[in-house]
């Protein structure tokens, strides 16, 4: 039998990134030089005492959207850097961009070489970033911490400085993340009362109001009904396959995407996906659409009944909700929590960020190592991050109870002033205000405040019954060495099993996974088995 999957899926499979193939003596340029390092001497704190004019390089993304006359070197936020922390330091803080879509690539090339190598270095890629501390390439910041980053410590906290820690020393400083919360499911609860159903709370009666949407068609839309919104995208996927697997200790489990096929649970999400789409009830071309350009189009016509999503996609000003209720007279949406884990007590189990975001790294070849920690204990002090995230208090927002609410009219010229707020307040994944539930709150000002209710209900729904990856202390060697194939390789599986008829299922499941296993998921298992029992008892 041939089943008809999405070429381009199948391709992807055959790809191997850049990183899995990087030489060993990548960072061979790195060397421990103790004379030029402020980390491995004294000259730290020398640096403290010194009155000698330096300069700090740090890397910025360049995601080539700078609005005139700013630019991604010379523009509001860098300016007010060099006023507030670089003047008053004797330091001159000079940014380096590195292109966003070649992150991984430039800062290899960076890395290796020794002298260009900013003394800020960022990535997201937990791999990359093990490698690099493996390899005697980057600083331990413990002592500097200690004595140059007291704001920075109590900012990021113990747990998530823990991200950036292989065999107990401090090789990065990882970014904190604002919100943990991931997904929440939605339904359309104006079919729901033309049917006169009630509101699902369980897979399998979710199943029976899927049915119903099929064969009832509330929405009297035909061939164009879809009961089931679904695209091959980890909002879509992710909820569906966590709400069968068993996690791997306690309310933790294995980090990477690709290690879902290693869980318990993981064949029957994909054989209720294999039933869901062989009678009709999802997104019957979600194979081809893995940007869920199509899911948000079906999603705004008013053609889906549920569906899962990021938190947040659906309430931003002139969005997803906001045009179906416009295109659709009488739609109604209400967040929902319905897949139910049998495996883990018939919890609504769905997976949350790490509190990590981003590894931020001193190269061992900076020789500001000390000026760098400044710079990061002096973006967590004060009002400074709040300032570098919302602009000037009184002109652009106001603080109301510790929150910054930006002004509902602000001129187009102080919106393009903060067009790179994110990507320059690097120890934060989002707006960090407080503890996670004034985050939340402060996160919710910023939608239109007709959506704020219904994303504080999706935002409850993603924080509850989670689960989090655990965190090893070590680099696992086969998520660099092959995770980008795996990864591919898992968007196969799900399409393959999905579309087969159901009694093939079986045959179909078996041999995409043996080649699963062939291609790195057998290493990638016994290594994490290993991690696992290496893991100091709870």
């Amino acid at each position: 039998m041939t089943v008809n999957v999405h070429q381009g899926v199948l391709k992807k499979a055959m790809g191997i990134g850049l990183t899995a193939v990087m030489g060993i003596s990548l960072l061979a340029g790195c060397s421990s030089d103790t004379k030029n390092n402020t980390a491995n001497g004294n000259s730290a704190a020398e640096g403290e005492k010194s009155t000698e004019r330096v300069t700090l390089k740090v890397e910025v993304f360049d995601r080539g959207n700078s609005p005139a006359p700013h630019t991604i070197t010379n523009n509001y936020l860098t300016k007010l850097v060099q006023e507030r922390f670089g003047d008053p330091n004797n330091i001159d803080v000079e940014f380096v961009p590195i292109q966003r879509s070649e992150e991984v690539t430039k800062l290899n090339v960076l890395m290796a070489s020794n002298t260009d190598v900013p003394d800020i270095v960022f990535t997201y890629d937990s791999s990359l970033f093990y490698r690099y501390a493996q390899q005697g390439g980057l600083t331990d910041v413990g002592a500097l911490l200690d004595e140059f980053g007291p704001n920075l410590k109590k900012f990021i906290g113990d747990e998530t400085l823990a991200f950036g820690q292989l065999e107990g020393k401090q090789y990065s400083i990882p970014g904190k993340r604002a919100i943990t919360g991931r997904y929440s499911s939605y339904i359309r609860q104006d079919w729901l009362d033309k049917l006169g159903l009630p509101m699902p709370t369980t897979t399998d009666e979710l199943y029976t109001t899927l049915k119903a949407f099929k064969d009832k068609d509330p929405g009297g839309l035909g061939s164009k009904n879809i009961p089931m919104g679904m695209a091959l995208a980890p909002a879509q996927y992710e909820t569906l396959i966590y709400s069968f697997m068993k996690p791997i200790s306690g309310d933790l489990t294995y980090s990477q995407r690709y290690e879902l096929p290693l869980h318990e649970g993981f064949k029957d999400s994909l054989q209720f996906l294999n039933k869901l789409y062989n009678e009709g009830l999802v997104s019957k071309d979600f194979s081809l659409d893995a940007d869920k350009t199509q899911l948000g189009k079906d999603i705004q016509n008013g053609n889906v009944g549920y569906w899962s999503e990021d938190v947040d996609v659906l309430f931003y000003a002139d969005g997803t909700l906001d045009n179906l209720y416009k295109n659709v007279e009488g739609s109604k949406v209400t967040p929902v929590d319905v897949l139910t884990n049998s495996n883990v007590d018939n919890k609504h189990i769905k997976s949350r960020y790490a509190s990590n975001g981003m590894y931020i790294m001193i190269p061992k070849s900076s020789k500001r190592a000390a000026e760098a920690v400044k710079y990061l204990d002096w973006m967590a002090s004060g009002n400074n991050l709040i300032d570098m995230y919302s602009g000037v208090e009184g002109e652009n927002y106001d603080l109301v109870d510790g929150i910054p609410v930006v002004k509902a009219e602000v001129s187009q010229e102080f919106a393009d002033r903060l067009f790179n707020a994110g990507d320059m307040s690097i120890i934060s994944n989002g707006k960090n205000i407080g503890d996670q539930a004034t985050n939340e709150k402060a996160w919710v000002m910023g939608f239109p405040e007709r959506n704020q209710e219904m994303l504080k209900q999706s935002i409850a729904i993603a924080n509850t019954d989670t689960v989090g990856p655990l965190v090893f202390g070590k680099p696992i060697e086969a998520e660099s060495q092959y995770g980008t194939t795996l990864k591919d390789k898992l968007d196969v599986i799900i399409v393959k099993t999905a579309m087969v008829k159901p009694e093939e299922f079986e045959a179909v499941y078996e041999q995409e996974m043996k080649d699963f296993m062939s291609l790195g998921g057998a290493k990638l298992k016994e290594e994490l088995e290993l991690a696992i029992k290496e893991l100091p008892a709870q």
